[in-house]
């Protein structure tokens, strides 16, 4: 008899290689995943200073890669899952490409817009809201980025 596939472990671990593979690139380390049921429609890490860009952040490029893979305008049944909780920017793509679910693992106190400044994803005022889990490997993604930014200063 074989065990059921965590899923949410699975991804949460992809976004977490990429986070590492953004760490070693030398931007801030986060990766994102969005899919669909059991498929990967895309995935990303934050490449704000390779792109120069403050567009450039994982969950941007996932949800991009999502939508060319999904060929439409929004991703209404699928998981957006993330290394780190996602700012204004990127909560406000998640709510426009209309994401089911977000799943991330380390609140970020600084610029968090999912629990830790706002609670934009769950809005009541919107027309669209999201189903939130939060904390997974918490600890491990709050590592990785106090590494990187303890070597940073």
């Amino acid at each position: 008899m074989t065990n059921p596939i965590d899923w949410d472990a699975h991804w949460i671990e992809r976004c977490l290689e990429l986070a590492t593979e953004a760490g070693a690139a030398g931007e801030v380390p986060v990766g994102a995943v969005v899919v669909l049921g059991d498929r990967l429609l895309g995935e990303g890490r934050n490449r704000v200073e390779e792109l120069r860009s403050p567009l450039a952040h994982a969950e941007m490029e996932a949800i991009q890669r999502a939508l060319v893979a999904a060929g439409d305008k929004r991703l209404p049944l699928t998981t957006l899952y993330c290394s780190l909780e996602p700012c204004f920017l990127c909560a406000g793509a998640i709510l426009h490409a209309r994401v089911r679910r977000v799943v991330y693992c380390a609140r970020d106190p600084k610029f968090g817009a999912v629990r830790s400044l706002a609670q934009i994803l769950e809005d009541e005022r919107l027309n669209h809201r999201c189903t939130v889990d939060e904390g997974r490997e918490a600890e491990r993604s709050a590592e990785l980025l106090r590494a990187f930014f303890r070597k940073r200063r």
